[in-house]
């Protein structure tokens, strides 16, 4: 997965790959040039007191170490830039892939863990890119280079790295086995963290509403803690790592120290060749230990790439028409024998459901909880695919319409309205940003939110924050209306976008609705008798299937489901 996320993504930026590569083979080529003439330096101008090579050398170290440190910062400028450009692309990608994504595909990951996804996931792969692009793409090579530069110092004293070199790998590898499955928990718990304190500050009033401050705390700490119990298991593996390259690095210089004393008292070795040769050792393990780096980030990035991959590779269960076709009429909808099904279920939520609504008149859907409704405005919005049968747009299936051409003809107010952070002409821009302040004026009037607006001192441009938590929920809803309106579609769909209108607001709301859309096409589901009883037509729901239409009278006397609705009602209002 994390191979396949690389490539992807990472191809249109092979360019300054191909730098980071060269920048990083040549700042790795200096590095492993410098000990040798250091050792030089020792060995022909020190020694022998030859002062001009010394300076001459010493030049040349100089000018090695100015391209060194010009390709360093030039790998590490190019290696950024790659690393940011895939998180960028990365992100953007599961933000339009979730965007396309049906609800039943959003639940099926739930939002805490997408956040997670869109956002951890994507760093910690974006931060292997990182630091593979600025540091481990030089360690094999000094680590080769260092071996056989070592070799040409002293062939004897390279038995060192053939001992060291194996042991810190068997050990690195070691801790790598461990470290894999616990990256897997440690995204799995942060995850649940997020799910918790999401629903603790989404239902924050309920839980104060139900005294429920000291269980929720009891959750959120059971969850906090199951994180950091991974994170500290995690941890401590780090922290061997670490302090075990530098115990391995110290022994092998104090080896070399040792046996390289006795090469030089005997003349077998040079006083240079040995700095040189601790120098290339250092280097060697350096370059282990960076490639070991890449292991302890591996797996993690590899986890979360599976993790991001499983988001991008969800299909979506509602796809863009090959080739769409555009509906001619003045917006008329029409269910047509519908029946849909959610994957593995018993049996269908909506079993042959038919009915039509015309330009200029109401079709209103009632029924008890569970009977259907919500699916009803899904499918009419096609936000999900009937399982049979089809829902027609001026007479075109709207699978065969395109998603944009659909939005603009056919608006939807859902159950819960949600507000944007900005102004409220933002929000009310949101359909249709070229929209005129007489616009926006207009459809707050037909809303019957004009009156609250203007009462705000800064009017269209009062601020609203995340969720139109600001305003009351009847403010929100009609404000969500008012967006509608402002958007002008043909087909108005309202799903149960009423609930929250006192009986007043609500009856001229629609009366205005009446005056100022007379040739609109409206659907409108709803819980409540009053709201829909001047509907031209209403379609009873029970159990997923068509029990009554009419008109409310008619109704009254030939639906029993109907007239239960009404009497319960009734008794609740009495």
């Amino acid at each position: 997965m994390l191979f396949t996320l690389l490539r992807e993504h990472l191809r249109p930026h092979r360019g300054l790959l191909g730098a980071v590569v060269v920048l990083q083979v040549l700042q790795t080529v200096a590095s492993l040039y410098l000990p040798r003439l250091n050792a030089d330096i020792i060995d022909r101008g020190i020694a022998t007191g030859d002062t001009g090579y010394i300076w001459r050398t010493g030049a040349l170290m100089l000018a090695t170490t100015l391209v060194q440190v010009v390709a360093t910062i030039a790998a590490v400028w190019c290696g950024a830039r790659v690393a940011m450009a895939l998180g960028r692309d990365v992100r953007g990608a599961v933000f339009d892939h979730v965007l396309g994504l049906s609800g039943a595909e959003v639940g099926r990951f739930g939002t805490p863990s997408l956040i997670t996804r869109g956002t951890n996931d994507v760093q910690q792969v974006q931060m292997l890119v990182l630091m593979t692009c600025t540091m481990i793409v030089s360690a094999p090579i000094l680590c080769v280079g260092g071996i056989v530069m070592a070799l040409r110092e002293d062939v004897w004293l390279s038995w060192l790295v053939v001992v060291a070199v194996p042991v810190l790998v068997a050990v690195m590898a070691l801790v790598m086995v461990r470290l894999g499955p616990l990256f897997g928990q440690l995204q799995e718990r942060l995850d649940v963290v997020n799910r918790v304190l999401r629903e603790q500050l989404t239902g924050l009033r309920v839980v104060r509403g139900f005294v429920r401050e000291d269980a929720e705390r009891a959750r959120f700490a059971r969850a906090n803690t199951e994180l950091t119990d991974v994170a500290i298991r995690t941890g401590r593996l780090f922290a061997v790592v670490f302090p075990f390259v530098t115990l391995v690095m110290n022994l092998a210089s104090a080896a070399v120290v040792w046996f390289g004393a006795g090469r030089i008292e005997s003349g077998q070795l040079q006083v240079g060749s040995l700095v040189a040769f601790l120098t290339y050792l250092v280097q060697i393990l350096m370059g282990v230990m960076m490639t070991t780096f890449l292991a302890v980030m591996g797996p993690r990035a590899a986890v979360s790439a599976g993790r991001i991959e499983e988001v991008l590779r969800t299909p979506a269960s509602v796809h863009e028409p090959k080739a769409p076709v555009a509906p001619t009429g003045a917006g008329s909808l029409e269910f047509r024998d519908v029946s849909f099904r959610y994957p593995g279920a018993d049996r269908p939520v909506l079993d042959a459901v038919t009915f039509s609504v015309a330009p200029g008149r109401t079709t209103a859907i009632i029924g008890s909880t569970g009977s259907g409704k919500t699916t009803v405005v899904n499918l009419a919005t096609r936000l999900a695919d009937v399982t049979s049968g089809a829902v027609l747009l001026d007479g075109v299936d709207l699978r065969s319409v395109a998603e944009d051409e659909l939005r603009r003809r056919v608006g939807l107010v859902p159950q819960r309205p949600y507000l944007f952070s900005g102004t409220i002409a933002t929000n009310l821009r949101f359909g249709r940003p070229e929209a005129t302040d007489e616009e926006l004026w207009a459809a707050l009037r037909t809303a019957q939110a004009a009156d609250f607006v203007a009462a705000k001192p800064e009017g269209l441009d009062a601020p609203i924050s995340q969720g139109g938590t600001n305003v009351s929920g009847g403010q929100r809803q009609r404000l969500a209306i008012a967006r509608l309106l402002v958007q002008d579609p043909g087909v108005l769909v309202f799903d149960d976008a009423f609930s929250a209108l006192d009986t007043a607001t609500d009856a001229r709301l629609r009366a205005a609705l009446a005056h100022d859309r007379p040739g609109a096409a409206v659907l409108v589901v709803a819980q409540r008798v009053s709201t829909i009883v001047d509907a031209d037509e209403i379609v009873v729901v029970e159990g997923g299937r068509v029990v009554g239409r009419g008109r409310h009278d008619d109704l009254l006397r030939t639906c029993p489901t109907y007239e239960e609705i009404v009497s319960s009602q009734v008794e609740v209002a009495a």
